[in-house]
């Protein structure tokens, strides 16, 4: 049987100043899931676990790796096809405690939902169990079907960690902590779950302090400084308001609170000082026009927040002189990338550095600051190598209604940009964003030798309130033409050839690829949805079921019959281009009957419509065969109804 995998540590990197020729890379290169993932440094910075592609001749799917430092050796406890359950997640509890996130579609009383559960493994006896035992279940009044919620590591006590769950008490429907023993399974409950409380906060003395109260739409931050006294209301306020305040975690001091609120229309970081009547909230860290997201980073060295962790690979930024000092010194060795540190070890001497650009897939290395050394050990996609690559350059356009667009362009390696056959690719969500990153779905289309133009548009997130207000209940109205104009924008510039354009996305993506070829004529020339919504009305109804039906009504809309008239499905008639369509009989975020409702919409019609089903496949490509269906599928579809002259 043979082996395939990626050798942390052992990974060859070719240099980003080799010059090599244009070239079409196989769809493998791109339609695979990435070969290294989820890396994680143990507290004493020995062990590097992460999740790697496994590939077998007969078999495919990922591994936990755990890559001994001073050793160099690697061992694979955990193994899966990624289907029957996908590892989302590891974290290290201690030096010898590996902890494994895994999740798996089911239904519960006839509702679909995605099950999540915590696995632990030892390295001392090599033994892999599930963190919660059956006899603690028992006291459920049902399964959980989140058995993964850690809100507490409990520093000192590697014995122990807090979670929540809900299914315990009298208010069984929300949030119960409790300290579970990571010897013998055995728990105890720290708090009982509190009507309408669906979270909870620990602060640095482990004690339950902060709970988020919900009510509908209506949310209220709650204290109780002692477990004995009543809750106080601290802030409350409606969903997407700009008063909205998150708690994120306590300082040192007990009484120091670090909140999200928006600071002159844009998310920024605040400490309060709990003892204060007025709560008056100390700005600690904003970004200019732009928001501030994400965790915080504590520094148990300097027993302080020193930053804060976001992006795709949890990217952290610093408030501190000291941290920023070793980014600057980073970016100094490795200048043509973005480089971000993800992790520290407990001593916070070795870290881990994602490195990455639009063209750089991501590297990650091993740093020590004691030995001053940077040590390359994964590439998260081997075979899409940097100088292979198309170039992101970040635009801007302007939506019809004058409001400014961001927008990513990507254009095909040594071609002049002019009438280009085009991708417009618009994100999912929508409450998501894009960025000058690297996208894979982004470099294959270039690499088959289109534009690809992703963009930001209205309701998009981290531009600010009145942006992301303006996509409440928007979708195909502002949000649709958003994307449409961006069409329009490169035909103005020449970059694209208004006969060349398809218009594809996955999700809410696939909803506007659907929505744009229904509302508009003689712009597009093909459409392809992956788990794209076709029925918003469906969409919104479906959540009646789930404790977020009325947010979700806040978010996209409550009146039905507008709902049905901005959906792809009512409006199949109008469409007059090849549609390809794509979706996973498990998604538990779009059900399949989406696809199959506008399926069935097109085919009555006679309107050219191929659907592709992903047997057992999640909405987010997990398993490598689905995604290479996927992409394989896409290849055909575009040779077809979008073939491009470029010499490859």
């Amino acid at each position: 049987m043979k082996w395939t995998l990626p050798t942390l540590a052992l990974v060859i990197l070719v240099s980003l100043n080799t010059i090599a020729a244009p070239q079409k890379l196989p769809v493998e290169a791109f339609a695979s899931i990435a070969d290294v993932s989820n890396v994680t440094l143990s507290p004493d910075g020995q062990n590097i676990a992460t999740v790697v592609k496994m590939d077998l001749e007969n078999q495919q799917g990922s591994l936990v790796s755990i890559y001994n430092v001073a050793s160099g050796e690697s061992i694979y406890p955990v193994q899966t096809d990624n289907q029957k359950f996908t590892i989302t997640g590891l974290t290290w509890a201690s030096n010898d405690l590996l902890f494994i996130y895994a999740k798996f579609p089911a239904v519960r009383y006839g509702t679909p939902t995605t099950e999540s559960r915590l696995f632990k493994y030892r390295l001392s006896d090599k033994n892999l169990s599930s963190v919660l035992k059956p006899k603690l279940l028992k006291r459920f009044k049902w399964v959980p079907q989140v058995q993964s919620d850690i809100i507490n590591m409990l520093e000192g006590d590697e014995n122990h960690i807090l979670m929540q769950f809900r299914g315990l008490g009298n208010n069984s429907q929300f949030e119960t902590v409790m300290k579970v023993n990571l010897s013998n399974g055995r728990s105890s409950t720290v708090q009982y779950a509190e009507k309408n409380v669906i979270d909870w906060t620990t602060d640095k003395q482990n004690r339950v302090r902060v709970g988020i109260y919900r009510d509908d739409t209506h949310y209220k931050i709650v204290e109780q400084p002692d477990n004995n006294e009543d809750y106080r209301t601290l802030w409350e306020f409606e969903a997407f308001s700009e008063d909205q305040v998150w708690p994120m975690g306590f300082g040192k001091d007990p009484n120091i609170l670090y909140v999200q609120a928006y600071h002159e229309g844009y998310k920024a970081i605040f400490k309060v000082d709990l003892t204060d009547a007025k709560l008056t909230k100390q700005l600690v860290f904003k970004r200019d026009k732009v928001d501030v997201t994400g965790g915080l980073i504590y520094s148990k060295v300097k027993k302080d927040y020193i930053g804060i962790s976001d992006g795709t690979d949890a990217e952290y930024t610093f408030w501190d002189d000291e941290y920023n000092g070793l980014i600057n010194g980073l970016n100094k060795v490795l200048p043509d990338t973005r480089n971000y540190i993800v992790q520290y070890s407990e001593n916070e001497r070795r870290y881990i550095v994602f490195s990455t650009s639009s063209t750089d897939s991501g590297t990650y290395y091993l740093g020590d600051r004691d030995e001053k050394s940077l040590q390359p050990i994964a590439y998260r996609y081997k075979e899409l190598l940097p100088e292979l690559m198309a170039r992101t350059t970040t635009i801007e356009y302007k939506a019809r209604d004058g409001l400014a667009i961001e927008g990513f362009l990507t254009t095909p390696n040594d071609t002049p940009k002019t009438k280009l056959p085009t991708i417009i690719f618009p994100h999912g969500g929508p409450i998501s964003f894009d960025n000058n990153s690297f996208d894979y779905w982004t470099q294959y289309f270039a690499n088959r030798g289109y534009a690809v133009l992703r963009m930001n548009f209205r309701g998009s997130y981290g531009y600010g309130f009145d942006f992301m207000k303006a996509g409440l209940k928007n979708w195909g109205l502002e949000m649709q033409t958003d994307v449409e104009d961006g069409a329009r924008w490169l035909i103005s510039e020449g970059i694209a050839d208004p006969k060349r354009i398809c218009i594809a996305g996955a999700s809410y993506g696939g909803y506007a690829a659907l929505m744009a070829v229904a509302t508009t004529k003689d712009l597009f020339q093909c459409a392809i949805s992956v788990a794209g919504v076709a029925d918003v009305e469906d969409l919104v109804k479906s959540h009646r079921g789930y404790t977020n039906f009325e947010i979700v009504k806040k978010r996209i809309g409550d009146d039905y019959d507008a709902l049905y008239e901005r959906s792809p499905v009512s409006k199949a008639n109008n469409i007059n281009v090849p549609v390809l369509l794509i979706h996973g009989e498990k998604d538990r975020v779009v059900d399949i009957e989406q696809s199959e409702d506008m399926y069935d919409a097109l085919k009555k019609y006679n309107k050219p419509v191929e659907f592709v089903e992903l047997e057992d496949g999640d909405h987010y490509l997990s398993d490598n065969a689905d995604r290479l269906k996927t992409f394989h599928a896409i290849e055909a579809f575009l040779q077809q109804y979008l073939p491009t002259t470029k010499a490859m």
